[in-house]
This record gives C-alpha cells, structure tokens and sequence, in this order.
C-alpha cells in the first residue's frame, strides 16, 4: 500500500509541475547555463519531496569536488531510484540518457526536453551515433549529463562491466567526467520485491578526470578506471 501511495503522491507532484513547465519553456535558451539553474529547481524540489516520502535518508560527500562547468556524470546504476537521488542532490543541472519509452510520459518527457535528455532506442544500433552526438550537443550548450555505462540496473551492490561507448559524450566534448558512487537505492525498491521501504542512501562524488588527464586513454581504459573508482568507494563503505 505504501508504494502505491509514493506513486500516486509522485503524479500528482508532477501534475502539479505543469505552471511551472510552462514558465521554464519561456525562459530564452541562451545561455542555456542559466535557463538550466532555473528550470531544475522544480525536478529537484520533486525528487526530494518523493524521497522524504520513502522515509529514507540522504547523505552526500564530495559536491565540493564538482567542476564548475559541464561535465559528465559517470555513475553505477543500482535502482529506479537512482535518478531522483541524483536530480534531488547533485546540485547542478543535469541531463539523462533515456529509453526512448520515456517519451510516451506526459509531462515527465517535457521536463527531460527542456533539461535537454537524450533520448536512445535500444532496439536500433544505428540510433546510438545519433544519441552521442546530441549528448555531445548538450555538454557544448551547457548542460551536464548523466551516463551510467553498465547499460542496465546492476544486483545489489554488484557493479556490472562498464561499457565504454557512452563515455565517447564526454571525450569528444572535451569536459571534466566525474565519477559518482550510489549506494542504499536497491534496498529501498528492488530489494524489497519491488515494493517501497526506507534506506540508507549514499551519494559519492569522487575527484574529476580532466582531459588532460585521460586524453591518452584508450576508451576502455577509462571505462576500467571510472569502475574501479566506484567500485572502491562502494567496498570503502562496506567494510
């Protein structure tokens, strides 16, 4: 019965998000920088207040570290939940990579849109050139991305193998990738036979990666990096 009431209480926070996707759609979209500031108030304020729902708490370490301009996000992938954490505590403007299915959402697609997503149908190969290059659109405009390359929810704790083609949006954008380490959102839905309860949830941002700093990396190179740290701030945690 709870999971049903964090749903419904959720659609009807989105529903009541609609005056204000109106407004952000008037707010000129040069710079995009400050369009976003503006806009993400709204998911943000959403994502917390469905959180607070779950009676679960939130810590996060290491916002300090967050490079002052675009970047991406590059963050292992335990939940449903991961997203809100991330909209309701990063702290900065953010973009997603999306199943195409979103699309069909009233509402929540208009929202992703105007935080300028990036939309794949994974059913498509060909799809995916298109998907980087509008990444590498939204990182030059000024928005920053979210990617999390094991391409599916992992089990648990476990951190499935990153794949190294989604990290192509920040390499040929030429941004700072931060990695960030989620822990806690499995407990709170997939764990519990999909059905609400409340967690200890943990959001790690560790140091950025400069370009200079993986512009001799091979792709797969930085993949195995970035898992690495995430995957050592995860054990860290677990001791």
């Amino acid at each position: 019965m709870k999971t049903v009431f964090i749903y419904l209480y959720a659609f009807i926070l989105v529903l009541g998000s609609l005056p204000k996707l109106r407004q952000a759609k008037k707010i000129p979209s040069e710079p995009y920088a400050e369009k976003a500031k503006q806009i993400f108030k709204t998911p943000t304020q959403i994502s917390k207040k469905v959180i607070a729902k779950t009676k679960s708490s939130v810590t996060v370490t290491g916002l300090e570290r967050i490079p002052d301009q675009p970047v991406l996000f590059v963050a292992n992938h335990q939940g449903i939940f991961d997203i809100l954490v991330l909209l309701g505590f990063l702290e900065k403007p953010v973009g997603f990579i999306a199943k195409t299915e979103i699309m069909k959402i009233p509402i929540i697609n208009k929202w992703m849109t105007e935080l300028k997503c990036v939309f794949i149908d994974r059913s498509n190969r060909r799809a995916a050139i298109k998907v980087i290059d509008d990444g590498i659109a939204s990182l030059k405009a000024g928005q920053s991305m979210v990617i999390f390359p094991e391409g599916t929810r992992g089990e648990g704790r476990k951190i499935e193998p990153f794949k190294s083609g989604s990290l192509r949006l920040g390499t040929r954008a030429g941004v700072p990738i931060v990695p960030v380490a989620i822990d806690g959102t499995y407990q709170l839905y997939e764990k519990n036979n999909k059905k609400v309860q409340p967690s200890k949830l943990t959001l790690t941002i560790a140091e950025p990666i400069y370009p200079e700093q993986y512009q001799e990396l091979k792709h797969n190179q930085l993949a195995d990096k970035l898992q690495q740290i995430i995957t050592e701030i995860l054990n860290d945690k677990n001791k």
